[in-house]
């Protein structure tokens, strides 16, 4: 296969994870950190353990990494950078506070053998909740978190690897595209109704009325296996009615720091 080839609706293989220790914990100004509410430690570390054990149950490997010291949102893997397998593109991310934790993935990537193909540079920002691959496809959100300047240069590294780019402006009630849409199969995407269907052309989309910032996420583990948080009730219908199998799992301290199921990983091979 080619390198940077990478499709986010097939099977979970190989994920890291930063399970919550302290840092999320020892935020003291919230607004700067995006967090809405404290966490409860407790229900925090116990809800992050169920999350790892129903995807081991799945059959995919979890990598554990520590947090970064004084980046509580370093819990939310997912935004450090994309992985594409046998490779990765280093991001620069869009939320002041959380500068640094590109250099931090990029190490323990580059030290699992991933090979950096590209990187986004100032005045571009970039984060992973915006960066879906489905080869060869590739959306790429506009939002507060990825700007102008970093959609581009995202998409002309991607169109460089293969991909068919499409640019999506997020809609205002969601933090990253991935709050709006998740891939769940090669070819079927779980999508709020304000995602314009043209740019999901060529795609089955299950489409949602969408109430909340994480309404279109969830994390698809591969053979029709979804974990949903438990308050997104619609999803979690829609999916059963077409024969999904639906992990439910209570997510709520992570909620609190304005992410939602898939913002906690960091996928490394799908397959």
């Amino acid at each position: 296969m080619l390198k940077g080839i990478f499709h986010d609706g097939r099977a979970l293989k190989r994920v890291i994870v930063s399970p919550p220790e302290k840092e999320y914990f020892k935020v003291e100004n919230l607004e700067e950190h995006n967090i809405m509410e404290r966490a409860n430690v407790d229900k925090a570390k116990e809800q992050h353990k169920k999350l790892r054990d129903i995807m081991r149950m799945a059959g995919a490997e979890v990598i554990e990494i520590s947090e970064i010291e004084g980046h509580p949102n370093s819990v939310f893997t997912m935004d450090t950078a994309l992985s594409l397998g046998d490779s990765y593109i280093k991001l620069r991310m869009g939320l002041p506070t959380r500068r640094g934790e590109e250099e931090w993935m990029a190490k323990i990537l580059e030290d699992l053998g991933l090979e950096r193909i590209g990187e986004v540079k100032a005045p571009g920002t970039a984060e992973g909740g915006d960066l879906i691959p489905s080869y060869p496809f590739f959306f790429i959100g506009r939002s507060t978190r990825t700007n102008k300047e970093g959609a581009g240069q995202i998409e002309k590294m991607v169109e460089g690897l293969g991909y068919e780019a499409r640019i999506i402006k997020v809609p205002d009630l969601h933090l990253h595209l991935g709050g709006a849409m998740t891939l769940i199969g090669e070819d079927r995407i779980l999508a709020c109704n304000s995602i314009p269907r043209s740019l999901l052309r060529g795609f089955d989309v299950i489409w949602l009325r969408c109430n909340s910032f994480i309404s279109g996420n969830v994390i698809y583990l591969g053979n029709e296996k979804v974990i949903v948080e438990r308050r997104n009730e619609e999803a979690r219908k829609k999916l059963e009615s077409v024969g999904y199998e639906i992990f439910t799992l209570d997510l709520s301290e992570f909620v609190k720091g304005s992410g939602g199921p898939s913002c906690l990983i960091l996928a490394l091979e799908r397959g």
